[in-house]
């Protein structure tokens, strides 16, 4: 044992906070960027947000400026303003007079509360139950049965589960269920689909009917369309059995469905992709995204050197660091996005040209490769940012696939999304009553020279949302 001085030198990569938050903006969306610039806004006194103006603005606001001047010193603009305002007042008494409401009158309701909008199933239900029960225990047991109803209208707890959140009885929550499932809409509170058509079947009249049996008994025949096995169990032709198919398919499988009330998310793209002649220009969107400076009072104070507080002079400059590196950190990002942008368009010109059957295969690797980055920073930059393309808007992830090996002589490799649309194309065009099966679709694709596996159709066929062949026989 014996104490000794040893130097050495190694390499290590210390992460910055500075380094950590340019790594977290390249991975933000659209949204969360903005959302991130405001909230820096409001906690960082140096960031200012700046109001760009073009010249051409600026002259047209020039040009107004001189034209209120010139009318102020016109004798016959003046009797003309003073004429049309008086004119102007009794239009808007006259409108009083007869009921209209002028529009600055400070009784008319704010646009705000005019806004409405249409009423979430969980309010229709309590609606109902306020109108149907007369005791507040009732009432509190509807209320958390109604609670429980997710948005396609089924109940998903157990009765027992029900009662004990309640502190009642098992019979007294099945008599509320029953109550509820009597509400409108139609199949509203059943506990799974049989039970759901069942409870329309009987509020249309058809409690007992073979509609009713075939409901009951017979729904996986329905699913998988063996009309036959159903004639057979009841004794009736295929005629008959096909008509109360209709009457079953006529029924509301999701009964909350009118209710739901989700709207479809609006993208705005990060990137534009316009064809110029004969190539194709990428371009940043930065519309309604804050646009950041340092605020020239501060920077004005940093630089004279005046007398200030310690604390106040290390709190400013610690803030206008923070500014400096976010305002470069978020330059640096949309260069970054411009860069990957570039480089898909360059390795997919052929999907720009000629659309989704000509999508290359792509990894993450080749960008990376191309200009000098590493794959992970590829990885964040395609998260959450959208291309708008001539072909329509797709993520940046979209982009990248894998590929499927096709012989050299017949084009080379193929990628999985092209192989995709081929299936798509092929089932859209085959014959309703003899539906290709998995491996038909198979030895289509071997006589496009495509070898493909009939588990991988299957996958394939899944990520679509294509049912299989005896679900789409008609």
């Amino acid at each position: 044992m014996k104490t000794r001085l040893d130097l050495r030198l190694t390499q290590k990569l210390i992460m910055t906070p500075q380094l950590q938050q340019a790594i977290k903006l390249l991975q933000l969306s659209r949204l969360e960027l903005s959302q991130m610039i405001t909230q820096e806004l409001l906690e960082n006194p140096l960031l200012e947000e700046t109001a760009e103006m073009t010249t051409e603005v600026e002259e047209i606001l020039e040009d107004k400026k001189a034209a209120d001047e010139e009318e102020a010193t016109d004798p016959g603009a003046i009797e003309l303003s003073s004429q049309w305002e008086e004119y102007i007042g009794d239009v808007q008494r006259e409108n009083k007079e007869v009921g209209y409401a002028s529009a600055v009158d400070e009784e008319t309701p704010s646009y705000e509360q005019t806004l409405t909008r249409p009423p979430s199933l969980q309010e229709h239900l309590l609606w109902q139950l306020r109108l149907s029960v007369a005791t507040p225990r009732e009432i509190e047991i509807g209320k958390i049965i109604i609670g429980n109803i997710d948005d396609d209208g089924y109940l998903r707890i157990s009765a027992d589960e029900l009662a004990a959140t309640a502190g009642t009885d098992v019979g007294e929550v099945e008599g509320a269920v029953k109550l509820i499932q009597s509400f409108d809409p139609m199949g509203v509170g059943a506990r799974d689909l049989r039970e759901c058509l069942l409870i329309q079947l009987e509020q249309l009249g058809l409690k007992g009917s073979l509609v009713e049996s075939i409901v009951c008994n017979h729904l996986k025949d329905i699913e998988t369309r063996h009309f036959q096995n159903i004639a057979k169990a009841l004794g009736v032709s295929a005629d008959e059995v096909l008509k109360m198919i209709k009457v079953v398919q006529g029924l509301e499988p999701k009964p909350g469905r009118p209710f739901f009330t989700d709207q479809a998310q609006v993208i705005f793209p990060d990137i534009f992709v316009v064809k110029s002649d004969n190539d194709y220009m990428v371009v940043l969107n930065d519309d309604g995204l804050p646009k950041l400076r340092i605020s020239p009072y501060y920077r004005k104070l940093l630089a004279e050197k005046t007398q200030t507080a310690d604390a106040t002079r290390n709190y400013i400059e610690d803030r206008f660091r923070s500014a400096v590196w976010l305002v470069r950190s978020i330059e640096q990002r949309n260069r970054t996005i411009c860069k990957v942008a570039q480089s898909i368009v360059k390795f997919q010109r052929d999907f720009f040209d000629k659309g989704v059957a000509h999508l290359k295969p792509l990894v993450l690797r080749q960008v990376a490769d191309d200009i000098a980055m590493h794959e992970s920073t590829i990885s964040r930059v395609t998260t959450n940012k959208y291309m708008h393309t001539p072909q329509g808007i797709f993520e940046l992830k979209y982009f990248f696939n894998s590929s499927i090996s096709r012989g050299s002589e017949f084009g080379g490799e193929l990628s999985s999304v092209t192989v995709r649309e081929l299936i798509r194309q092929m089932v859209s065009q085959e014959d309703p009553k003899n539906p290709l099966k998995d491996q038909e679709i198979v030895e289509h694709l071997k006589n496009q020279h495509i070898e493909i596996a009939r588990r991988t159709v299957a996958k394939y066929r899944s990520e679509l949302r294509i049912p299989q062949a005896g679900r789409r026989r008609y």
